[in-house]
Order: C-alpha cells, then sequence, then structure tokens
C-alpha cells in the first residue's frame, strides 16, 4: 500500500530542532509533515540529555545518602544501609522519558503537524520515501528542513558492541559494573564516569590529552578533577587507547601510556565517549546536491544549504552539538521560512558540563578574550563565601563564578561558573552577553538573597574594584 503527500513544508528529524521547527511552522499556518524513524525527541530526549540527567539525579542522591558524614552532618540518619538498584532507576528515567515523549506529540498534534514514522531517503532535494509498517508514503515538498542529528564515533581499532558501548547502551543498562573503563575525558565521559562511581563502580579513565576536560578552561576543569581524585577515579592522562580484548569475564582495554608504554587494563564493560559526528549516512544526502564543509551540512547565517529552500539545524551543521542551538535554529528557519527577517548570530551559547561539581560557560575565557586582542578586567567569587552555598552543603567544591569584561567599556565577554547547581545560572549568563550588559549593569542589579545568583552579582562587583563580600 501506499500514498502520495504533497506539503509546503517537510521536517526530517524529531529531536529538539526537527519537532521545534515543524511546531513553529504548524503555529504560523505553514502545512508540515514531520518523519521520524524513532521516537520523538531525538537523542537529547530519549539518549542524551534528559536520560543522563536523570540517571546522573538518582547517582546523586544515592551518594549524598552513602557518602562518610554526607548526610549525617544534615542530621539525616539512616537506620540501615541504603541500596541503589540501577534497575529501578532506569525504570524512573524511562517513565520520565516516555511522558515528554508524549508531550512532543501532543504539543505536535496541537499545531497541525502530520507525524510520520520512518526512516526518510531521498531521491532528490525535495522528495523522499518513507517506509512505514504499513505503507510506504511518497513525500515532496516545497521547503525541506534537515535535523538528522548527530550519532555516536568509537574508535577504528576499537568499534562497539559487546563489552563496548556507547552513551546510549550506558543509559540502558541494569545494574552498574564492577569496574568501568571510560574511553574519553570529555564531557560525555565524565558525566556518566561521575554518576557510576557514585552508584558505586570502579571507574577509571583514559583521556589522549594531558588533563580532564580538555576543551574546558584549566581552571574551571581543576575542582572536577579535585572530585574525581577524592571520590577514587583513576585517571589515565596522555594515553592512547589501541584495542579492546574481550573475555567471558569482561574485556581488557589495551593502551599506550603518556611514556609510550604498553598497558593492559581489566573492566566490565568499556564506555566510549570520544565524541559524536553529524548523522549524514542512510538517506540519501548524496542525491540531493547539497555541499558539505567536512563532515557537515553546510549552512550560511539563516541556516540554507547549498540547495534552494532546503535547510539544515542542529548537530548536522557543526559545533557546538546543543539541544539549544538546534532549537533556535528550527525556531528561525521556520519564521524566514513564513516571510520573516532573521539571522543566526547569537552573542554566546551558554554550555553546561553536568559533572561534580557543575560547569557553565558563556562567551570568552580569559585567555581566549586576550588572544583576541581584548585588554580585559575580571573578576571572581568563590563560593565559599556564599551563604546560599553553604547552606546547601556546595561551598567545599571550590566553585566559582567568573565574569570577562572590555577594560575599557566594561562589555561583558564572557562568563564562567563552577560549582554545585550552577546549571541553573547559565539562563541569567546567557541574557547578559544577549543583550550586551556592562559590569555596572549586573552590579545595579538587585540579586535576591539567599541564591546562588548573587555570586554573579558579586563576580561584577570584583571586577569594577569593590568587592562586597570579600
Amino acid at each position: 500500500m501506499s500514498r502520495r503527500i504533497a506539503t509546503k513544508v517537510l521536517v526530517v528529524g524529531g529531536g529538539p530542532g526537527g519537532y521545534v521547527a515543524a511546531i513553529r511552522c504548524g503555529q504560523l499556518g505553514l502545512q508540515t509533515v514531520l518523519v521520524e524513524a524513532d521516537r520523538l525527541g531525538g537523542t537529547c530526549l530519549i539518549r542524551g540529555c534528559i536520560p543522563s540527567k536523570a540517571l546522573i539525579h538518582a547517582a546523586s542522591q544515592y551518594h549524598d545518602l552513602t557518602r562518610e558524614g554526607g548526610a549525617r552532618r544534615l542530621g539525616i540518619h539512616l537506620d540501615g544501609a541504603a541500596r541503589f538498584d540501577l534497575a529501578d532507576a532506569v525504570g524512573w528515567k524511562d517513565g520520565v522519558v516516555e511522558r515528554l515523549s508524549k508531550g512532543v506529540s501532543g504539543l505536535l498534534g496541537k499545531a497541525g503537524v502530520e507525524v510520520i514514522n520512518g526512516w526518510a531517503v531521498f531521491s532528490d532535494a525535495k522528495t523522499c520515501e518513507v517506509q512505514t509498517g504499513a505503507e510506504t508514503v511518497a513525500i515532496t515538498a516545497e521547503h525541506v528542513i534537515l535535523a538528522a542529528g548527530s550519532v555516536p564515533v568509537g574508535l577504528a581499532s576499537i568499534p562497539f558492541g559487546g563489552r563496548v558501548i556507547s552513551s546510549t547502551e550506558a543509559l540502558a543498562l541494569d545494574r552498574a559494573p564492577a569496574r568501568l573503563i571510560v574511553v574519553g575525558a570529555g564531557y560525555i565521559g565524565l558525566e556518566l564516569g561521575t554518576a557510576f562511581r557514585k552508584m558505586g563502580s570502579e571507574v577509571t579513565v583514559v583521556e589522549a590529552m594531558d588533563r580532564v576536560l580538555p576543551l574546558f578552561d584549566k581552571e574551571l576543569a581543576q575542582p572536577v578533577a579535585r572530585w574525581l581524585r577524592r571520590a577514587g577515579v583513576v585517571t589515565q592522562l596522555g594515553a592512547k587507547a589501541r584495542s579492546v580484548e574481550e573475555t567471558e569475564a569482561g574485556a581488557t582495554l589495551v593502551f599506550e601510556d603518556k611514556d609510550g608504554k604498553i598497558q593492559r587494563l581489566d573492566g566490565d564493560r568499556i564506555l566510549m565517549t570520544v565524541g559524536r559526528r553529524p548523522n549524514t549516512a542512510g538517506w540519501g544526502l548524496d542525491s540531493m546536491a547539497i555541499d558539505l564543509a567536512g563532515p557537515f551540512v553546510k549552512v550560511d547565517d539563516q541556516c540554507r544549504t547549498s540547495m534552494k529552500d532546503v535547510w539544515a539545524i542542529g548537530d548536522l551543521v557543526g559545533e557546538p552539538m546543543l539541544e539549544h542551538k538546534a532549537a533556535a535554529q528550527g525556531e528561525m528557519v521556520a519564521e524566514i521560512i513564513a516571510g520573516a527577517k532573521r539571522r543566526f548570530d547569537p552573542a554566546a551559547i551558554a554550555a553546561v558540563c553536568f559533572t561534580e561539581p557543575e560547569i557553565v560557560t558563556a562567551g570568552l575565557a580569559p585567555e581566549e578574550a586576550k588572544a583576541l586582542g581584548r585588554e580585559i578586567v575580571t573578576g571572581v567569587f568563590p563560593f565559599s563565601a556564599s551563604g546560599r552555598a553553604r547552606s546547601m552543603a556546595s561551598a567545599d567544591d571550590e566553585g566559582f563564578v567568573r565574569v570577562v569584561a572590555r577594560a575599557d567599556d566594561h562589555r561583558i565577554l564572557g562568563i564562567q561558573a563552577v560549582g554545585g547547581h550552577v546549571s541553573e545560572l547559565s539562563g541569567e549568563f546567557a541574557l547578559c552577553m544577549e543583550m550586551g550588559a556592562l559590569l555596572e549593569d549586573v552590579a545595579g542589579t538587585i540579586h535576591v538573597h539567599p541564591t546562588l545568583s548573587e555570586a554573579f552579582h558579586e563576580a561584577a562587583f570584583a571586577a569594577l574594584g569593590h568587592a562586597i563580600h570579600i
């Protein structure tokens, strides 16, 4: 059985970029069809951001109850030992994901978007076929929005399979491995490695660079590195993973250490977190006559590809591979198709690393600003001087808020923070960057007491040379 559909807009991919684009198109009165091969929500909702943060939260709750002196110093006493059941936590996580995915479905329906479940394969830039369970659907569109996302990558010498897993499989385990080896000390590897350590796994991290979180400012990464040491996470830095040998009992990672010697490391699971690549295979990109920029789809500042009225957004078009970037691009493209004049030129895209402690960045770090020839001033406020941080028992992680501004006119160039719960400051940081705020704007805004946001207020005072509470 087959049918044909002609539509104004075809969106390929039901992740945060695709479904936001489709909803906005529907709101603007554009006939829209969305094709998704998996559940609605994409990598972020189904296999990434949401499920990982759910398990990180569950692991943190357990860790806080069981670590020596952690709960007791708050007056919480357990009559028996707490126990962590990963299968139960995964069940709860899956429930969270299912509710959110159904919510996306409801929003698409409310906007009048037709959703087709299946894999789209293009024969030309505006025509594709989708094989669903019951029929083949041929779709032609005036506008096509490509939002296929990204997939995890392994090493050529260490493919996924067996005991070598990606973040997707790690989030579906029914029990924590006794010994977990994490290859890659970027944010995905350390977020999951930290969570499994809190669950009770012995965790070893193997990283080719000379420090953890090599893409983050060194000062921001140091509190995370200290937590890893205190928690007993072993880090093999300057080490290159070479191969894996599987046995009935587990797997052995063969790697070259920083001195060039071959070492062997035994584990139950090997989690590969060395990066992600755009999902450009298997759906007919080569039939669409679209230019690439390296592995990514090439777009301009309106997310237009080289083919007229074909657009690409999110992970397909390059770094940063973040949900909120994809969603913003999806909304913009929908409005451009409807006739608006817009372009994608954010002042900054804030990013969060949900490690222990958390990291937030927006804009330029001090060294980055200096490299651009800027004369800068910086202000730093430690959470050890924050009443709110101390009242939440999160002031001992050596965290801080730092603001970077131009020396001449005090225009803020970047804001960074590391500490417990600082992810919730990311919105204020991004807003300040987008509004072109000055240090005086932040210093002159009364921040609520007691909140962590006061640390940003105080950092602005420090940059202006008159810190109050330090």
